[in-house]
């Protein structure tokens, strides 16, 4: 299935995002050639309820792919789907959705996991799974469901993801990468799902999970995606890896101890690891993701709040996003000893522990401080919750970081010292895209150069200055964490 030749090789990545979606087309020397996004909105009821609507964002999809495949010379050899992951997207056999898709951002379950973890079926999961479970991912969704909408769940064929949902869409086939189907039914070391996860929530003949499709597979755009997409019916397609896994191959995570901060809507934190090794005893949090390589894995600790949080405390003080520079330069390291639990998801926190009661704070402010240090404080806040879930993660070599929050080059810095290495940067800011391009590229049988595609980044440097007041910072951020979880505040 590799492209023929004289083919100009260009394959559109699309990523699927969570208020974004965006599709790059990329050429055989991993050059971003054409781009464009559409945004889609998140529906956000109560009780903690967070939705999208399949259509809006399957349209969403149409949209950016017909804009770049437009301008570009020729039809593209493929088309390489990523996006996020979690939450549920329920849908008929047709892959029509019957309620609109449950966002992993969604809150709804969260007494649902407090009980499971006192009842130990979070820990039960996790010790056959290496996954911890959070309020918005499928199992206590499912149950959530099963309960409050039975009938919901009778109509249903499929309980998937968005890339499985929208790739179902464009080639009617039902199947679902690896690293989506991992939280928390999978097993990562066989690829397969443990019956004893799906038994111990409950769950067992109920759960309508897509199988997980063998690494490699390439599927076809059939007759209705062609009508969708304006592109020819039979172009190649490949679904996955979602986004936390084609993030961290599209910025260059490559040897084991390599880790990945991508700071966007969510905090996501990963490591490559040359085993799978869930560890009895151990806090039952964040997940191992499948890689397209059956001999590697992701030790993954997804935060819940990232660039949101920053988003909520500029608008909570008064200011733009363009203040964010100046406001973090009139503050030292350390925010004047103000320290901010950045805990603002209505899901509470998951990695790298669980706690659905997990909520925001701010700490020592008293009236000498002003409104920089609350900012400050919460860009630490982010940076020290990175620094322990890389913790948790296992990093040891290399980081890379991606995602908007990169964009702060003040911020930047402040991940940096926090973390007290350097921090590279990609100069391609898609990476979620170019990965699933570079997923595609292998399965058409296409290698291409990696060092030309992934070989272009900067590198921020941590300042020795602010180490100590980072240090500080990150002792009083530890300390506050663990009084909450102690101290049963957060159930």
């Amino acid at each position: 299935m590799a492209p023929t030749a004289g083919s100009p090789g260009l394959i559109i990545g699309v990523d699927v995002g969570t208020s974004v979606t965006k599709a790059v087309a990329f050429d055989r020397d991993g050059r971003a050639v054409r781009s464009a996004a559409r945004r889609s909105a998140l529906l956000r009821r109560p009780g903690g309820a967070v939705e999208q609507d399949q259509e809006q964002v399957v349209e969403s999809v149409a949209a950016v792919v017909r804009e770049v495949a437009a301008a570009l010379p020729a039809a593209p050899d493929a088309l390489a789907l990523t996006g996020q992951g979690d939450g549920l997207w329920l849908r008929d056999a047709e892959g029509r959705p019957v309620r609109p898709a449950i966002s992993w951002m969604d809150g709804r379950a969260a007494d649902l996991v407090a009980r499971w973890r006192q009842d130990g079926t979070v820990r039960r999961v996790y010790e056959r799974t290496g996954s911890g479970m959070f309020p918005g991912c499928p199992a206590p969704l499912l149950a959530w469901l099963r309960e409050h909408e039975p009938g919901t769940l009778e109509r249903a064929a499929v309980a998937g993801y968005c890339v499985d949902t929208v790739a179902q869409r464009l080639t009617g086939t039902v199947s679902v990468d690896a690293s989506d189907a991992t939280l928390p039914f999978l097993d990562p070391r066989t690829r397969s799902y443990a019956p004893e996860a799906l038994d111990a929530c409950g769950l067992a003949g109920a759960a309508r999970l897509p199988p997980p499709a063998a690494p490699g597979t390439v599927l076809a755009l059939d007759a209705r995606g062609a009508a969708l997409l304006g592109l020819p019916a039979g172009l190649p397609v490949t679904s996955g890896p979602y986004d936390l896994p084609a993030c961290a191959l599209g910025s260059g995570v490559r040897e084991p101890g390599d880790g990945l901060l991508t700071v966007g809507t969510t905090l996501a934190c990963q490591v490559l690891t040359d085993r799978a090794d869930p560890r009895p005893g151990g806090e039952p949090a964040g997940m191992w993701l499948c890689t397209p390589r059956p001999d590697r894995w992701l030790r993954a600790m997804p935060a819940m709040v990232g660039t949101a949080g920053i988003d909520w405390t500029l608008a909570t003080v008064g200011a733009a996003t363009a203040d964010l520079e100046p406001l973090l330069a009139q503050s030292p390291p350390g925010a004047r000893g103000v320290t901010a639990l950045p805990f603002l998801s209505e899901a509470g926190e998951r990695a790298p522990f669980v706690a659905p009661g997990a909520r925001a704070r701010f700490d020592g402010l008293h009236l000498g401080h002003a409104r920089a240090d609350v900012v400050r404080a919460m860009c630490e806040g982010v940076a020290y919750a990175a620094r322990h879930c890389l913790e948790a993660a296992g990093l040891s070599a290399a980081l890379a970081a991606c995602g908007g929050g990169t964009r702060s080059a003040a911020w930047l810095s402040t991940f940096a010292g926090v973390l007290g290495r350097p921090v590279r940067v990609p100069e391609e800011a898609e990476v979620g895209a170019k990965g699933a391009a570079l997923v595609a590229r292998a399965a058409l049988g296409d290698p291409v150069d990696e060092e030309r595609w992934l070989g272009a980044y900067r590198v921020v440097e941590p300042d020795p200055a602010a180490r100590a007041g980072y240090e500080e910072g990150y002792a009083r951020y530890r300390a506050a964490v663990g009084r909450a979880l102690e101290g049963g505040e957060w159930r």
